[in-house]
């Protein structure tokens, strides 16, 4: 075909966004699906910021929609002359058109190309924003972008205040089988009320029915508080504070006990998931700080020069970066990460100087905070000493992997399976059962080191962990490289018992502390073996759980024959039936595993597998009439 002058397309208005919705939110997965609500509350926010809302309503509707709702100055509703068209109808239909071009409305915001709720707009099948300004009410509705009606006056209505009230539904064109979830929403409001200490935050979800209400005056060290919730810390939060040349920062720290990290940043409240220049401004300034503290304070005998992976354990952190609004440089629409270089040697001059000041004048909180990083060092160099030695017997890197693994053919990590299984029978099941060509069986003995209560040199240790890792090829601490991982589908593959069970559950602890790029890159999976086989005229039909078993027997015809065997265990198997239904691509269900909120599942792991006894005790108390024993 030519390349012609026909071929030229010129994407007017919206359409470039239901063209391309990826490059404005991401992706059309639950992250981009929830960020038209993030867009939304992001300008009901930003007017907070401004000094001009007091009150923010989040409402989930039974039928799919979202409202949000706040007490404003309300969107302006005038003609703009060059346009002909009313200022609302600019910036729900016009990429690029808002009033945070500049700092003289919004000093500080989360919105900045002016593209944020007309994207919503036009991934909305339909969309209702309603504005109360200058004691009149007016609204507009739009559907997949486009005005349905003008901009009108509604009269008769007894108006106080102003606000801008946006009700929209997601295009399931874009996002199908979508729904919002709660929690991942009642994140992202708590996280704007700490932010914003002086608005209230209302959440409704109508489907449950719940409501909650957010109001933190203590900002982020009340946030902190809440991310160390159950934990025991080693200080009360550490806050620093910094203004100088219309940036302002605010950093609040706290250590805890236990091994993982959690640092949020944000800038004008948004939530820099994959942080910026001010996260590694704070990170090189903390590292400095506390080998400063070392070589003043520490022992002369012992140095012990410490890294940023040190620092990482027990770490729990917030950054809150507030600057003008026209100066941010975000990586993309979704403002995922902080570009703006000059931010770095800010952040750090302000974190050293702080922390500095801090160490100096509460000496006990700064030892024990030294003692827990510095203990993270020799763990570290143990670790080193422990894989140097694996190393050196030559069944690391080159040398040969596991002799247990029974490995695949497949060379490409894109097309290999690794599946974890437990259990002689099970093992020896699935390494009949298995396609050799690009599935590969790693077995371990029973129960696992419990990884939650165990530094990196022990793990390495391990007999079964350690064959793990290097059948993984990743290597661990800091010899991670994800670029040698050799399979891209790792699959645990255990009974469904409660043996089976706690087994899952020490190899997710192992996974979720050690090696959690796996989980993140979507690589992690739990296999689905069926609970019950059952045969009816010479039929089998598979059941996964206590409902389809149910289903089946109840569609079944009258007076047929029927057996039904329930597996407790793999081994039970014969290789062709666990073939079918748990390891055949074809027919099996897969469950991958996601860490969709960090800090809860942090919260769960320390809960099941650390050291507090009482609190696990009240889960197993309260818990334990749902559990399914097998006896």
């Amino acid at each position: 075909m030519k390349y012609t002058a026909d071929q030229i397309q010129v994407l007017e208005g919206l359409d470039p966004v239901r063209k391309r919705p990826g490059m404005f939110i991401g992706a059309t997965d639950e992250r981009g699906f929830h960020h038209l609500l993030v867009e939304v509350l992001d300008n009901s926010t930003d007017e907070a910021l401004a000094g001009r809302a007091k009150n923010i309503d989040i409402v989930i509707h039974k039928d799919g929609s979202a409202t949000v709702a706040d007490d404003g100055a309300g969107i302006p509703v005038e003609i703009i002359p060059k346009y002909q068209k009313s200022a609302l109808e600019i910036c729900m239909t016009y990429l690029h058109a808002g009033g945070k071009f500049d700092d003289k409305i919004y000093k500080v915001s989360g919105g900045l190309h002016g593209v944020g709720v007309s994207v919503t707009n036009a991934l909305s099948s339909y969309l209702r924003v309603e504005v109360k300004r200058n004691g009149k009410f007016y609204f507009q509705e739009y559907k997949k972008g486009k005005p349905i009606t003008s901009v009108k006056e509604e009269k008769g209505k007894k108006i106080t205040g102003g606000g801008t009230t946006t009700t929209f539904f997601p295009d399931p064109t874009f996002f199908k089988g979508l729904v919002f979830d709660y929690q991942r929403i009642e994140e992202i409001v708590r996280e704007r009320a700490y932010l914003v200490p002086t608005t209230k935050f209302t959440l409704k979800d109508e489907r449950i029915p719940l409501k909650k209400t957010f109001y933190f005056e203590g900002g982020i060290r009340s946030l902190i508080k809440h991310l160390n919730r159950g934990k025991k810390t080693l200080s009360e939060p550490i806050y620093l504070q910094k203004e100088a040349d219309h940036l302002q920062l605010e950093v609040a720290i706290q250590y805890n006990q236990s091994f993982g990290e959690n640092v949020k940043s944000f800038v004008n409240v948004v939530n820099t998931v994959d942080g910026g220049t001010h996260v590694t401004g704070f990170r090189t300034a903390l590292t400095r700080s506390v080998n400063d503290y070392l070589t003043k304070n520490g022992n002369q005998k012992e140095k012990i020069f410490l890294t940023g992976d040190d620092m990482k354990e027990g770490l729990v952190a917030v950054i809150h970066l507030k600057m003008p609004t026209q100066s941010i440089q975000f990586e993309s629409q979704t403002k995922a990460k902080l570009n703006n270089p000059e931010i770095l040697g800010f952040v750090a001059n302000s974190v050293k100087e702080g922390l500095a000041i801090y160490f100096e004048e509460h000496p006990s909180e700064a030892r024990k905070i030294i003692e827990k990083i510095t203990l993270s060092a020799k763990a570290r160099l143990a670790a080193r000493a422990a894989r140097e030695a694996v190393i050196r017997k030559g069944v690391w890197e080159g040398g040969g992997l596991p002799g247990k693994l029974a490995d695949c053919q497949e060379k490409d990590p894109a097309k290999s399976e690794l599946f974890i299984a437990e259990g002689d029978s099970a093992v020896g099941s699935a390494k009949q059962a298995r396609d050799r060509a690009f599935q590969a069986i790693l077995p371990v003995g029973g129960k696992i080191l419990n990884t939650e209560r165990a530094l990196l040199d022990k793990i390495i240790q391990f007999e079964d962990l350690k064959d793990l890792i290097i059948a993984l090829g990743t290597g661990i601490g800091e010899t991670l490289n994800f670029n040698k991982l050799r399979y891209q589908r790792i699959i645990i593959m255990s009974d469904a018992d409660v043996d089976g069970k706690h087994i899952e559950a020490l190899l997710l602890t192992f996974f979720y502390r050690h090696l959690p790029g796996l989980i993140e890159k979507g690589y992690l999976y739990r296999a689905n073996p069926p609970l019950y086989k059952i045969t009816a005229a010479k039929k089998v039909f598979w059941a996964y759980n206590e409902t389809e078993k149910n289903q089946i027997l109840v569609e079944l015809p009258k007076g047929v024959k029927t057996s039904l065997q329930r597996y407790k265990g793999l081994g039970e198997m014969n290789p062709d039936q666990l073939w079918e239904t748990t390891m055949d691509p074809k027919n099996r269900t897969l469950r991958q595993l996601t860490v969709e909120d960090a800090k809860i599942a942090d919260q769960t792991f320390e809960m099941l597998m650390g050291k507090e006894v009482p609190k696990r005790k009240r889960f197993i108390q309260t818990h334990a009439k749902k559990a399914i024993l097998d006896f």
